[in-house]
């Protein structure tokens, strides 16, 4: 179930400038907005999907990744090795970790068909830097699983996401623990290779169970 709770990370992101600026000033009609558009397209392209889940990782190329602040979400999972690392080191640290989220997020998409995505109602955030944005998944015949997108206010007054909670578990904070670990045995520069690596791995179609 955390997997495909994982697929509606990618809700919170596109490359549409309509939509985008219409959820910089307002994290809940960001998710609302870009989730409708990017359900759209992968419905509509859900034959072609199916012959080649390639085609995933281009949806997520063309409508996430220039939005996804993987910047952010990379110097977090660095953590303390951030100030260890170079800036040079940390660059290629970056655009590995945005590599294998195209990946990763692709993969994922795999499990979409036709589920419907129901959107909790907005709360009042005047005075916050970071909000949680709540959606429910419903799945016929099987209980409602439920989403928490985790966004932040920059200096901008901009919003946008960082993290996802998909039944109580933070994407983020696995992701930490994951590669902080393997950064802490076997460096930047090592774990950098194992991204890259990753991310070339062919989309692979999962199922739901």
């Amino acid at each position: 179930m955390l997997k495909f709770g994982l697929l509606i990370v990618t809700l919170i992101l596109s490359t549409n400038a309509i939509s985008a600026e219409a959820g910089k000033k307002d994290p809940f009609k960001l998710v609302q907005v870009v989730a409708q558009d990017l359900f759209d397209r992968i419905a509509k392209e859900q034959e072609t999907i199916q012959k080649d889940p390639e085609q995933l990782r281009v949806v997520v190329e063309e409508e996430l990744a220039p939005s996804i602040n993987h910047k952010y979400a990379a110097a977090m999972v660095l953590g303390p090795y951030y100030k260890k690392s170079t800036k040079a080191q940390r660059e290629l640290f970056y655009a590995a970790f945005r590599q294998y989220l195209i990946a990763t997020y692709a993969g994922i998409l795999t499990l979409y068909k036709d589920q419907q995505v129901v959107f909790e109602p907005a709360v009042n955030i005047e005075g916050k830097r970071r909000v949680q944005v709540k959606v429910r998944v419903l799945d016929e015949g099987k209980p409602d699983i439920r989403i928490e997108f985790i966004l932040r206010k920059n200096k901008a007054g901009e919003w946008a996401a960082y993290d996802m909670v998909a039944e109580g578990i933070s994407v983020l904070s696995s992701k930490t623990k994951e590669l902080q670990g393997l950064i802490r045995q076997q460096g930047i520069e090592s774990v950098t290779e194992l991204l890259l690596e990753k991310s070339t791995k062919p989309i692979v179609t999962k199922s739901i169970g």
